[in-house]
């Protein structure tokens, strides 16, 4: 599975779950390619509303672009999880962590999700003991 279809896929299940997708400009145009509805907001050197916004809550955001230097996407990264971090909100990186992050709150939303102790799963051969799925 490439990437972007990984993300899609992934996209389209938190969508199912109940979540509200945001995207930035070219993401937002991979996931309407895919039948997909986000909110668009800029990248935080972009102008406002962007995502640090709405971490922290900003509804009154003045939408004001501004003309980025380059693609200096640390600077995103870094004022994200920084809001983030601030705010008490998880941030997810890879894709793997993201589909973890999918089965649990499905678990979570099925009433399904179960607590195993580690002892009681092996790695000899990768397989599961009883208690451990």
């Amino acid at each position: 599975m490439t990437t972007i279809r990984g993300a899609v896929v992934l996209a389209r299940q938190f969508v199912e779950m109940g979540f509200h997708l945001v995207a930035t400009h070219g993401t937002a145009l991979v996931l309407e390619e895919s039948g997909l509805q986000p909110e668009r907001v800029y990248k935080v050197k972009e102008g406002r509303p962007n995502v640090v916004d709405l971490i922290q809550g900003r509804s009154d955001s003045v939408d004001r672009p501004i003309r980025p230097r380059g693609q200096d996407t640390f600077f995103d990264e870094k004022a994200i999880r920084r809001a983030a971090v601030l705010a008490r909100i998880p941030t997810i990186t890879t894709l793997a962590a993201a589909q973890a992050a999918a089965e649990g709150i499905s678990a979570l939303q099925e009433g399904t999700l179960s607590v195993v102790a580690l002892r009681h799963c092996t790695l000899s051969g990768l397989r599961p003991r009883s208690k451990c799925s």
